[in-house]
C-alpha cells in the first residue's frame, strides 16, 4: 500500500551529472527540491572515462560555469592533470581537458548537494511518475512512497531498463555493477512517450603494478594549468602523468579471430552505439588499413592503483579482452581489476521535447542528459543545468531560458537534439557550431555571465569579478589600439628574429599582432607600457585583436541568423492547412512544432522553398491581424 511521504516543487530522478546540476539549479532558484538516486555513493559518478572536458566538451564546462553551474568548480578542485587540446589550431577549437580524481569528484559534489538549502537527497528507485491527465503530479518509489510534486526532471542516464553485455553473458544491471531502473520505462511508454534503445561501453580497469611504463610514451600535463572555472585564475598542483601506447597487428588478429564471439556482431546488442567513441573491435573492422590504434593509460585518482585503458572500449568476452590487451606494448603482464563491458539502455526520442527540455505533451515533465540520447558527462551537465533553470522559471511564471546557436555550445547541443533528433548517442563537437569563432572557451563568461546573473544563479561575488574583468579587457583593447611602435633598430631586430618583416615607419601594435607569425604575447617585449594582467585577460585581448576582422564578419552572420530566429511561430499553427508546403515538410513541422522560423529551417526534410512559403503565410497572417485591429478601431 502506498503512502504520502512528502511534498515538493520539483523531483529530480537521478543524481549523475545532469541530475546534480538540475537539482542544484532548482534549489538555488528557490524551489523546494528532492533528488532521487539509486545509490548515494554513486552521486556524480564517472562510470566511464575519469576526465572532464575535451574537444567541444571543455566549452560546455566553461559555459556551465559562466551560467552559475557547479561542474567546473568541482573539476578544478579535483583535477590531477590538465591539458589544453588543439593548440596547434585556431583558438576557436582550443578545448580544456582534465584528468579527474574520480572518487574525490564524487565526494565533493555529494557534499555540495548535502549542504544545499531547499534540497533533499533520497536513496530510492522511482518506479512511476504520477500524472493528473497530461500534467505531472508526483512520483512513486519502489517502497511505495509517494512524493507529490509540481514538476519532474528525468535524469536517468543509462539506467533505464539497462543491460550489461560481456561476450555471450548479459544481465540486467546499471553502470559499475549498480541495479538497473526496471519499471520506469513501462510507465513512460504507457503515458505515450517514445523510447529509443541506445548502447555505450567502457574499457577495462587494470592494476598499475602490472604495467611496464618504461616502454610507453609519457603524457605530462601543461606547465600552465588553465582552470575550468572563471572563479580561478591560477591553479598550482603536482600533476599526475598519463601514458601512451598502441595496439598492433597481433592485437587486431586476436579481435578478428573472435568476432563471432562479439555481441556487437552476433546480434546480441540491439541498441545503437556512439559513432565517435567506437569499441576497439569496431575500430578494427571499420578501419582495416590501420595497423595500430592509440591506447592512453589514465589514472583513476591519486589514491588508487586502478588505471583506465582509454581507447580499448569493448564488449568481447573476458578471456578475449585479457588476451588482446596482453599483446599491447607495456601491458604484457596486465592484471584486470574490472573487465570492459557494453551497456544497453532506454532513452527518449528528443524530438518530443521543447527547447526548454520540457516535454511538449506533458506539462511539468522535463528530461536532461543521456536520457535525451546524448553521451558524455559534459553534455549531461549542460542539459541538467538548463532543465533545472527552466523548471524553476516555469514554477515562478517567468519566461523560459532558451540559448540559441549563436550564444553558446549549450544552445547548439539542445537545438540539435530537439530539432534534428538523433539516431545514435549524440556527442558535442566543435564542427557542429556554425559560429565557433565567437563561441570560444575563453570568452564563455563574456557571453553568458550576464544571463546567469539575470536568471539568479550568478552570485554577487562572481558577478563583481566578471564586471571587473570585462572592464580590464575593454580597457586593454583600447590601449593596444593606440600604441604605435617606432621603426627603431630594437623593433626591427625583434621582428626579424621572429621571422617577421621589418618596418620603415611607425607601426600600430595591433597591426603587428595580426601578423600570422606574431601575437599579443610574443610582442610583450616591445610593448613597454603593458600593465601586469591576469592570463585570462591577456588571452581574450590577444584573440580579439588578432582575429578582429573574422569576428566582425561572423557577427554579421549571427545578425542574419537572428532575424530568422526572432520570427516566432504560433504554438498552435496548423501546418496541414498551409498551401505550398510539401507533405513531408508539413508532417515534420507538425511533429516538431518549431518555436521560430530559424528552428523550422533546420528541420531535416524542410526545404528553403518550404521556409519561403511559411514566411509568406506569416506575413499574410500579420496583415490580416493588423486589418482586423484597424476595423475594430
Amino acid at each position: 500500500m502506498s503512502f504520502i511521504a512528502g511534498e515538493y516543487d520539483v523531483a529530480v530522478i537521478g543524481a549523475g551529472h545532469a541530475g546534480c546540476e538540475a537539482a542544484l539549479a532548482c534549489a538555488r532558484l528557490g524551489c523546494n527540491t528532492v533528488v532521487f538516486v539509486m545509490n548515494m555513493d554513486r552521486i556524480a559518478n564517472m562510470p566511464c572515462n575519469p576526465s572532464i572536458g575535451g574537444t567541444a566538451k571543455g566549452h560546455l564546462v566553461r559555459e556551465i560555469d559562466a551560467l552559475g553551474g557547479q561542474m567546473a568548480i568541482i573539476a578544478d578542485k579535483t583535477l590531477i592533470q590538465a591539458k589544453m587540446l588543439n593548440t596547434s589550431k585556431g583558438p576557436a577549437v582550443f578545448s580544456l581537458r582534465s584528468q579527474i580524481d574520480r572518487r574525490e569528484y564524487q565526494n565533493e559534489m555529494k557534499l555540495v548537494l548535502e549542504k544545499q538549502e531547499n534540497l533533499d537527497i533520497k536513496q530510492n528507485e522511482i518506479t512511476e511518475i504520477l500524472f493528473d491527465e497530461k500534467a505531472v503530479c508526483g512520483v512513486k518509489t519502489s517502497l511505495n512512497a509517494v512524493y507529490r510534486c509540481k514538476n519532474v526532471i528525468i535524469c536517468t542516464g543509462t539506467y533505464l531498463r539497462s543491460r550489461i553485455i560481456i561476450g555471450d553473458v548479459n544481465y540486467e544491471g546499471g553502470p559499475d555493477g549498480e541495479f538497473p531502473a526496471r519499471k520506469l520505462s513501462e510507465c513512460l511508454v504507457n503515458n505515450g512517450l517514445k523510447l529509443l534503445r541506445f548502447k555505450t561501453g567502457t574499457p577495462a580497469r587494470v592494476n598499475k603494478r602490472s604495467i611496464n611504463f618504461s616502454v610507453m610514451d609519457e603524457q605530462p600535463g601543461d606547465k600552465r594549468i588553465i582552470p575550468f572555472s572563471f572563479d580561478n585564475d591560477i591553479l598550482e598542483i603536482e600533476q599526475v602523468p598519463c601514458w601512451l601506447t598502441y595496439t598492433n597487428e597481433q592485437t587486431h588478429d586476436i579481435i578478428k579471430q573472435n568476432l563471432h564471439r562479439s555481441p556487437l556482431y552476433s546480434g546480441v546488442i540491439e541498441g545503437t552505439g556512439p559513432r565517435y567513441c567506437p569499441s576497439i573491435e569496431d575500430k578494427v573492422v571499420k578501419f582495416p588499413d590501420k595497423i595500430r590504434h592509440h591506447v592512453f593509460i589514465e589514472p583513476m585518482g591519486k589514491n588508487t592503483y586502478e588505471m583506465y585503458l582509454s581507447g580499448m572500449s569493448s564488449s568481447l568476452p573476458e578471456d578475449v579482452q585479457i588476451a588482446m590487451v596482453k599483446t599491447v606494448k607495456g601491458l604484457e603482464n596486465i592484471k584486470f581489476n574490472r573487465c570492459a563491458y557494453a551497456i544497453e539502455y532506454d532513452c527518449f526520442d528528443p524530438l518530443q521535447l521543447k527547447p526548454t527540455l520540457e516535454f511538449k505533451d506533458i506539462d511539468g515533465l522535463f528530461s536532461a542528459g543521456q536520457s535525451n540520447g546524448s553521451s558524455g558527462y559534459e553534455e549531461a551537465a549542460a542539459q541538467g543545468l538548463l532543465a533545472g533553470i527552466n523548471c524553476a522559471l516555469k514554477l515562478s511564471n517567468k519566461e523560459p531560458l532558451v540559448l540559441d546557436r549563436s550564444q553558446s555550445y549549450i544552445g547548439v547541443l539542445i537545438d540539435d537534439l530537439v530539432t534534428k533528433g538523433t539516431n545514435e548517442p549524440y556527442r558535442m563537437m566543435t564542427s557542429r557550431a556554425e559560429y565557433r569563432l565567437v563561441l570560444r572557451q575563453d570568452n564563455a563568461d563574456m557571453r553568458l555571465t550576464e544571463i546567469g546573473r539575470e536568471v539568479g544563479l550568478v552570485n554577487d561575488e562572481k558577478y563583481k569579478s566578471f564586471c571587473i574583468k570585462k572592464g580590464i579587457v575593454e580597457k586593454e583593447i583600447q590601449r593596444v589600439k593606440k600604441v604605435v611602435l617606432s621603426p627603431s633598430n630594437e623593433t626591427n631586430e625583434f621582428l626579424m628574429a621572429h621571422g617577421s618583416t621589418s618596418v620603415k615607419s611607425g607601426v600600430k601594435l595591433e597591426e603587428l599582432i595580426k601578423r600570422p607569425e606574431l601575437d599579443y604575447f610574443i610582442l610583450n617585449e616591445l610593448d613597454k607600457d603593458r600593465p601586469d594582467l591576469p592570463y585570462a585577460v591577456q588571452e581574450q585581448v590577444s584573440v580579439f585583436i588578432k582575429y578582429e576582422g573574422y569576428i566582425k564578419k561572423q557577427m554579421m552572420q549571427v545578425e542574419q541568423y537572428k532575424k530568422l530566429e526572432n520570427r516566432k511561430l504560433p504554438e498552435n499553427l496548423d501546418y496541414s492547412q498551409i498551401d505550398g508546403i510539401r507533405l513531408e515538410a508539413r508532417q515534420k513541422l507538425g511533429k516538431i512544432k518549431p518555436v521560430s522560423l530559424g528552428q523550422a529551417s533546420r528541420i531535416s526534410g524542410v526545404s528553403p522553398a518550404d521556409i519561403g512559403v511559411l514566411q509568406i503565410y506569416l506575413e499574410q497572417m500579420r496583415r490580416q491581424k493588423k486589418e482586423s485591429y484597424n476595423e475594430l478601431q
